[in-house]
């Protein structure tokens, strides 16, 4: 791919524009951020899906590379811009998602298993048959799942011909999309620099592949010999914000460093000011992913929650709460694509306004058994409450309910958490993602948890995240104090629902809940 040609019209332009890599499930994208946090460009590419078999679903490295840097640089024409405007790169990304190349040639040795793969659940039975659970949990906050890197690692030096033995010569490298991005941004994209590129990750990647000790940001010795992981193969760990070294010349038009680093969830939870514990963000999208800080405590759920270090400005461990919905927006998805109730998901605000409430009707989406806080794999999806009266606008309205019943059912655990742990329970939830738009959804929120729910200016979150972690780590930023000066609400949504009403929706939650394991 030839560089990116460089814009003289732009050489006017001030050093103070951040670029973002974000790198998602389906798709690749780049923004470009001011100084104040303020969207300039954006530019984005879908990711093609590899389904080799049920239950498995692999991305081509080689394509997350090609779409991420294409988008890199569509983004800075866009913006009127050149590499040498641009004061600083942050790089966000699918997490637990795991791509092993080879050092001297630079290609990946298998396509890179992606996180919704199932292949290690094997493994993963292995490690709870054999006792294993409790104390990788003591160690990295994590639940033993194939959800996370580790077991998929595994997988691919057990299972590509000659992986083992590369691996024990020295010649693989593991990562994260993070750390493949940082390899190939740094010099891996090319024969004669890729002796120079940086194999590095951070802690918030690193939090999230079942190897690493949160506690201590180190590899951990032992669980690296419980999964038969060689430490050569692993990057160095960074703090969130740090030098990740500078991207080439040729990628861009000019170097330009690469200071923050971490996965999607945490990032999102750093780019809405969450710097301080008993904060939390809520992300709704095709699922919900919940997160609360807990500053420098490492907490143990008690309530089917995950412990994750958080984004961190410095070396001292920063940690979070961590719960997930399996499905949120996909819900409205499914009143379009299944139930063709509405034609496109824009439609299902206006006809869940049409009627007052859901007339009695109750819908638990659990199309692939449910998530956080209850992790039921067995449920299945259920709508409850049906009379002769029912239309189509009550489904809408109770499918618009569901996301926030469960995101309500979350943050209460969390609380509970806090509150076990000599905290207080969570008096704001910020929100982001596309759902969020849906204002509906999001009054229903507030008045369901009986506290604020705040919707940011900026949205994309993500990307503003990695951006704030990469102006952190090269000067732009004083510190994280000036980043929540510079956070700013776009609306507010209160509660307007008495107290014991919005308990008793609940406990209605709770017994549909039930109802959809019952025999």
């Amino acid at each position: 791919m030839p560089p990116l040609i460089n814009n003289p019209s732009a050489s006017t332009h001030r050093m103070t524009y951040l670029l973002a890599l974000d790198q998602g499930t389906s798709s690749s994208r780049s923004i470009v951020f001011d100084q104040g946090g303020q969207i300039v460009a954006m530019a984005q590419q879908e990711l093609p899906q590899i389904y080799p078999q049920p239950g498995w679903v692999e991305h081509d490295p080689m394509e997350i590379w090609r779409t991420q840097l294409a988008t890199a640089r569509e983004v800075l024409l866009k913006a009127g811009l050149t590499a040498r405007d641009i004061h600083a790169i942050g790089i966000t990304n699918q997490r637990e998602t795991t791509v092993v190349w080879n050092r001297k040639t630079g290609q990946p040795i298998h396509h890179a298993i992606v996180w919704q793969d199932r292949r290690a659940e094997p493994a993963c039975a292995q490690l709870r048959a054999d006792g294993r659970a409790d104390l990788i949990q003591a160690k990295t906050g994590l639940l033993v799942d194939a959800y996370f890197s580790g077991t998929k690692l595994q997988w691919i030096l057990n299972h590509v011909a000659g992986a083992r033995q590369l691996a024990a010569a020295g010649d693989l490298a593991f990562g994260t999309v993070d750390s493949w991005l940082i390899w190939q941004l740094t010099g891996g994209s090319s024969d004669a620099t890729r002796a120079q590129a940086v194999h590095a990750t951070d802690v918030s990647n690193a939090a999230r592949t079942m190897l690493f000790n949160v506690r201590t940001n180190q590899w951990d010795e032992e669980l690296l010999q419980l999964l038969d992981i060689p430490p050569s193969v692993l990057p160095q760990v960074h703090p969130s914000s740090a030098d990740f070294g500078s991207v080439k010349t040729d990628l861009l038009g000019a170097p330009i460093r690469i200071g923050g680093v971490a996965g999607d969830q945490q990032s999102a939870l750093f780019g809405q000011a969450c710097f301080s514990a008993g904060m939390a963000k809520n992300t709704y999208g095709t699922g919900c992913f919940m997160l609360m800080h807990t500053g420098g405590n490492f907490h143990t759920s008690h309530n089917g929650l995950l412990t994750t270090s958080a984004a961190q400005a410095g070396t001292r461990p920063e940690f979070a709460i961590e719960g997930s919905v399996f499905v949120g927006g996909a819900v409205v998805q499914w009143l379009r694509d299944g139930l063709r109730a509405i034609q496109a998901s824009g439609e299902v605000q206006a006809l869940a306004q049409s009627v007052p409430d859901a007339g009695g009707v109750m819908m638990v989406p659990a199309f692939t058994g449910l998530g956080a806080p209850y992790w039921n794999p067995e449920a299945r999806g259920t709508i409850t409450g049906i009379t002769r009266g029912t239309t189509v606008a009550h489904i809408a309205r109770a499918a618009l309910e569901s996301i926030a019943f469960q995101s309500a059912a979350l943050l209460d655990a969390m609380s509970r958490d806090a509150v076990s742990h000599g905290g207080s329970p969570v008096n704001e939830l910020r929100v982001d993602g596309g759902a969020c738009a849906n204002d509906l959804l999001m009054q229903i929120q507030a008045d369901l948890l009986g506290i604020p729910v705040v919707r940011p200016a900026v949205i994309e979150t993500t990307a503003l995240g990695a951006a704030y972690l990469a102006g952190l780590g090269t000067g732009l930023y004083a510190g994280t104090a000036e980043l929540s000066a510079q956070w700013r609400a776009e609306r507010v949504f209160t509660p307007t629902m008495a107290r014991d009403k919005a308990l008793e929706r609940m406990a209605h939650w709770e017994h549909a809940v039930r109802q959809t394991t019952a025999a």
